[in-house]
């Protein structure tokens, strides 16, 4: 009887040993769900990949040959730079974008600056350029269009442009004389994307307002305000070419006196 005991108390530990854990099956599903899961998501992340680096290629490639064909005289095969240009690397896509999309590149004559011309290349041909010349260093990217839509504070636009940009560009933005021939030109009818590419890369003597200095978003109020200005006549009527109130008052020094002597004499002459 005892040895019947014991082999059956044996055979219930035996049984009780080898019994899973009731929380063990649940575990051996999530580990599957989440192994499969995981396989699913590597495999689509890998193939979504494998498909922008295919369109990004074949855009470097491309602007590769367009830049071979058009810019390698100046800025060299490489875009390491020779005498006649400087080294492209580390200028970015925005840089490109905004030389060869505002007609300035190519120049067309060597001078103090580049001209702004009717560009020269599609917009497809310009991006095939700009993500050749990004591939070769990192360096700004073009804009993203929430940034573009002139929907900012055109308030605090207005007061960030007077206190960054209105001693050269004037707080019309109509542009002014620098020295040694060179120019801030004219804002208006330009493009937001240019603009904004404009204060990340500084173009000419222009300084480049990173991040750091200007956020995206006071970049975007920027625009904003620029685009209030061209789309909101002078409410005080002729703006005399938005030249700012030292050249206004001088207009009025010259031409309002000149009258007021004009007609003194005038009125002296008749009296005679």
């Amino acid at each position: 009887m005892r040895t019947l005991s014991s082999q059956a108390r044996g055979t219930s530990n035996g049984r009780k040993s080898g019994r899973r854990h009731p929380l063990a099956t649940v575990s051996l599903i999530l580990v599957g769900l989440l192994t499969t899961g995981g396989a699913y998501a590597m495999f689509s992340s890998t193939a979504s990949a494998e498909t922008n680096t295919a369109v990004t290629q074949t855009m470097v490639d491309e602007g590769q040959k367009l830049f071979a064909a058009n810019c390698a005289t100046c800025h060299g095969l490489s875009a390491a730079g020779t005498e006649a240009g400087p080294s492209l690397y580390g200028v970015g896509a925005a840089s490109v974008h905004f030389q060869v999309g505002t007609g300035r590149m190519p120049l067309a004559a060597s001078g103090p600056q580049g001209q702004k011309k009717p560009p020269q290349f599609t917009e497809e041909q310009t991006l095939a350029m700009a993500a050749y010349v990004a591939s070769l260093a990192p360096g700004p990217e073009i804009p993203e269009e929430r940034w573009l839509q002139a929907d900012g504070d055109a308030t605090l636009g207005a007061e960030l442009f007077r206190v960054n940009c209105a001693m050269c560009h004037n707080v019309a933005g109509a542009g002014g004389a620098l020295t040694e021939g060179k120019y801030a030109p004219a804002l208006g009818g330009v493009q937001p994307v240019h603009v904004y590419e404009a204060m990340v890369t500084g173009p000419q003597n222009m300084p480049v307002f990173s991040d750091l200095n200007l956020s995206p978003q006071e970049k975007a109020d920027i625009i904003t305000y620029l685009q209030y200005l061209e789309n909101n006549p002078s409410p005080g009527g002729a703006d005399l070419g938005s030249l700012g109130p030292v050249s206004e008052g001088l207009f009025i020094w010259i031409f309002g006196l000149g009258a007021l002597v004009g007609v003194t004499i005038w009125i002296a002459s008749k009296a005679n």
